[in-house]
């Protein structure tokens, strides 16, 4: 292992590729601040350039623009509310409302702490435990995968206030139900296109997430006709301060970024996975460890429900570079378009490129260490110019989230079906937002429930449609029994609640 990290140290600082590291961080990080384009975008735009260089460069550029993408997405998430990025989604439940606060800079200081050390931590993780971890995520089963999207419904919990649980698992139904439109690869039938061809491919996860959060909050701000922007500007305006953290406020979140890391980068190991269920995981998982007083801070501008996600988003990434290099299986959409670029260029990922081409593979570990710290470096001198986005006054900004919104759904596919479709769920939901319906767990289940159906289906198949499967395997136990416990943890503090102030009242 040491010869093949001295030779990945040899082949990651040469000129070029420390160039490769730099120019992937740069484009990597405003590509994801721009709403609708995200690291599946920007690597493909990278594969045509990279066609000339050595295997270890290209993967390496990429890399960085993979990590840059996501690092740059909590961008437009905390600024504008306008999650481009799926994996920025959960993000933007703290950030929007800590930049509304006139927290702005403080808010991009933590994403970009968080993601520092969530991709430093897993970087170290893949260093150690690469090759023992390509063999327990090979044992991951359609079962286990199952029974981790269930538990990764769980954290719908976490976007429910207090009496508001029914709404938001009726959300997630609403999303899990969108995420059945289209074609059944399975069946080869279409389900619910109503006879349009448009909805065969089904529903872009990119227009839900710009419709239910970027178009509806800069209608929704039209409506209110609030001064919290106008506040938010006042704050940006009269200068950054807010950069620096308080002991106080380091200490609370560098637990948060413990957890989070590791749990991301576990969740980043298992090919399937991802950035986006980890930070959700993540922040249900920080919500439910919390006290009860900091659970309420959460949707409101909690520094823990900001750093979660964007740890755990970058650890993820990183680790989804276990089953790539390891396994040759993606372990996201990007790794998938990274896969097929690899192959491009003659390289096969497996448990043979570890001892086949050693400096390909350690080479893009030990620069995505760099990429970490390249990017700190970029971003935090950036963070006083790019929160000065929020001086545009409101009668501009508004109409600027508007056109990037529309444009960049428009540009994905070229459909003015998808624009008019787009209209439609940002109506649907400004009056389920004004009804009191938390859009977050629709997004979950719209996420979540393509992978749910494929491997619930795969595991029926396999035990011949029954659901033995639930508790055949142990793992696969394992994680319902976690589930049910994170269910059960609401209604426990439910019913103890009143005994405890009752015996308060009574001492």
């Amino acid at each position: 292992m040491f010869e093949g990290i001295a030779s990945g140290l040899a082949t990651a600082l040469t000129p070029l590729n420390l160039l490769m590291v730099f120019v992937g961080c740069f484009a990597g990080t405003f590509i994801g601040m721009l709403p609708g384009l995200g690291p599946i975008s920007a690597i493909a735009l990278m594969i045509p350039i990279t066609y000339g260089f050595d295997p270890a460069s290209a993967l390496i550029l990429m890399a960085g623009v993979y990590y840059g993408a996501i690092f740059g997405g909590s961008t437009s998430s905390i600024l504008i509310n306008a999650p481009g990025v799926a994996g920025t989604v959960a993000t933007s439940f703290d950030g929007y409302p800590l930049a509304q606060k006139g927290q702005a800079g403080k808010a991009l200081a933590i994403a970009a702490y968080s993601s520092f050390s969530g991709g430093t931590i897993a970087a170290v993780f893949l260093l150690v435990a690469a090759p023992a971890l390509a063999r327990v995520a090979l044992s991951f089963q359609s079962s286990d995968y199952f029974a981790l999207m269930v538990l990764g419904l769980t954290a719908v919990s976490a976007f429910a206030s207090r009496g508001e649980v029914a709404k938001a698992l009726l959300m997630t139904v609403v999303g899990l139900m969108l995420s059945t439109v289209g074609t059944d690869l399975s069946a080869g039938v279409q389900r619910f296109t109503f006879g349009r061809i448009d909805l065969i491919d089904g529903i872009s996860f990119l227009l839900l997430a710009m419709a239910t959060f970027a178009l509806s909050e800069a209608l929704m701000n039209v409506l209110k006709r609030d001064d919290v922007g106008e506040k938010a500007q006042a704050a940006t305006r009269g200068g950054m301060g807010s950069l620096k953290l308080s002991s106080k406020e380091v200490g609370e979140i560098v637990p948060t970024i413990g957890r989070s890391s590791v749990l991301g980068f576990i969740i980043g190991v298992l090919p399937g996975a991802g950035a986006t269920i980890a930070s959700f995981l993540a922040y249900g998982m920080e919500r439910a460890v919390s006290s009860e007083k900091r659970q309420k801070e959460f949707g409101k501008g909690s520094l823990r429900g900001l750093a979660a996600p964007e740890t755990a988003n970058n650890a993820a990434c990183t680790g989804s570079f276990v089953p790539l290099l390891t396994l040759g299986i993606p372990g996201s959409g990007t790794t998938a378009v990274m896969l097929g670029a690899l192959l491009s260029y003659g390289v096969q990922p497996g448990p043979r490129l570890y001892t086949e081409q050693p400096a390909v593979f350690w080479s893009v570990i030990v620069s995505m260490y760099l990429g970490n710290i390249i990017l700190l470096i970029l971003n935090l001198p950036l963070i006083p110019y790019i929160a000065r986005l929020l001086s545009v006054p409101k009668p501009f900004l508004i109409p600027m989230i508007l056109f990037f919104s529309l444009i960049g759904v428009y540009l994905v596919s070229f459909n003015t079906f998808d624009i008019q479709l787009m209209v439609v769920f940002a109506v649907a939901a400004i009056v389920l937002r004004l009804f009191g319906f938390p859009m977050a767990p629709m997004i979950l289940g719209f996420i979540l429930g393509k992978p749910m159906e494929d491997n619930l289906r795969r595991a029926l198949t396999i035990s011949d449609g029954s659901f033995s499967f639930l508790w055949e395997r142990p793992l696969t136990l394992v994680i319902m029994v976690a589930t049910v416990l994170v269910l059960a943890t609401p209604l426990i503090r439910g019913i103890l609640r009143p005994r405890v102030s009752a015996a308060g009242e009574g001492g």
